[in-house]
């Protein structure tokens, strides 16, 4: 565990694609996708919140702070960052933040660390697998949340891996585990996507 990365859960988005209502909130195997995520994430480091724009009152059960986006508008993962980062910034000693989504309730547990290991001041590392990058899984500098500001609010794009590609970047490669186990970035976006993270779990040896 590093002293100097704190953590942000994403579980900012609209969750269309799951129809609707809170996804981070769906229950997987008796636990919610946001609980398994945060069970995995939580000891990797110093401090951890959970990015929300919805009623933060689901959410308080987990004892962490509850962040609205900073940039209304609901302009995705990147706006999510921000608000990360801006919380980061009021924090003694963090110099920088690791972001996952609420929906991948099999990501590594060497996460941090792996990122770490690719860290720079301001330099963004990238989570990818199998060839794919997965840009919600980041390292990030606090040193850079003011460019990050300015770029929400004039760029024409918003899409991350194009404000990215503006600084000091890294890619972190990892691999899934075995025993038949997914990607450690699956995601479950769908209900399709849930039924087969149970799927995954049923098999999973104990």
């Amino acid at each position: 565990m590093s002293s100097k990365i704190a953590g942000l859960v994403l579980a900012g988005g609209l969750s269309r694609r799951m129809g609707g209502g809170e996804k981070a909130l769906q229950m997987l195997a008796g636990q919610s996708m946001i609980s398994r995520v945060i069970d995995r994430i939580a000891p990797q480091v110093d401090q951890l919140a959970i990015n929300a724009n919805s009623d933060p009152e689901p959410y308080l059960q987990f004892g962490l702070p509850v962040l609205p986006d900073t940039i209304g508008g609901h302009v995705g993962p990147l706006a999510g960052v921000l608000t990360g980062l801006e919380w980061a910034a009021k924090l003694p000693g963090i110099t920088h933040i690791v972001s996952a989504a609420t929906d991948t309730p099999f990501l590594p547990l060497d996460l941090v660390d792996r990122f770490s290991e690719l860290s720079g001041p301001e330099r963004i590392v990238i989570a990818r697998s199998g060839g794919n990058r997965h840009s919600v899984f980041g390292l990030w500098p606090v040193a850079l949340r003011d460019d990050l500001a300015e770029w929400l609010v004039t760029s024409d794009t918003m899409k991350v891996l194009a404000w990215v590609h503006r600084h000091d970047f890294a890619f972190c490669d990892f691999e899934a585990d075995g025993d038949g186990m997914p990607d450690p970035f699956f995601n479950a976006n769908t209900p399709e996507e849930l039924a087969e993270a149970e799927r995954h779990l049923a098999g999973a040896p104990a």
